[in-house]
Parts: C-alpha cells; structure tokens; sequence
C-alpha cells in the first residue's frame, strides 16, 4: 500500500471550455497523478455534457504550457490547460 501524497494541480479552461465547463479553473487533488487520472477525475466530478466537452475532437492539453500527447505523469504545482480546437480563416 503507497502512501505517497496526493498530488496537487491547478486545471485551467480556455475560450469555449471555460464556457461549457462554466469556470476558469479549478484546483483538485489527484490520488492518481497523470492526465489520465485526471480525465478520470474531470468525468466524475463534472456533468456528462461537461466532461465530453473535454473530450472532444481536437481539444489539445498543454502540461506547464507544454502541448502533450498521450499520458503524462504529472507532479505537484502542475498547471495542466485545456486548450479548443483551434479554428483558422
């Protein structure tokens, strides 16, 4: 049994993210501490229109304003951004 720490992070929302998850940010404490803790943390803790709003084509996640892709271990103080689809014209 792990008796490490929670981790610690800050999630931020941007442009139509904000506006469907209806906030700027939140702070939440991850027992698991990757992006795929945290997605899974987001879908319990949001509603389901909310969370497939994360989930959606295109939506990029950046990791200390650093694009990822995949999974990524994140640690404490980690400012993880949930960025929309961009659009050009």
């Amino acid at each position: 049994m792990s008796t490490a720490a929670a981790t610690v992070v800050t999630v931020r929302f941007f442009a139509s993210l904000r506006e469907a998850v209806e906030r700027d940010a939140m702070q939440l404490t991850l027992a698991e501490p990757s992006l795929a803790g945290l997605r899974r943390h987001l879908s319990q803790c949001l509603n389901k229109v909310q969370a497939a709003a994360l989930e959606a084509e295109g939506v990029q996640i950046a990791v200390n304003q650093t694009i990822v892709q995949g999974d990524a271990d994140l640690t404490a103080g980690d400012e993880i951004a949930f960025l929309p689809p961009v659009t050009g014209g």
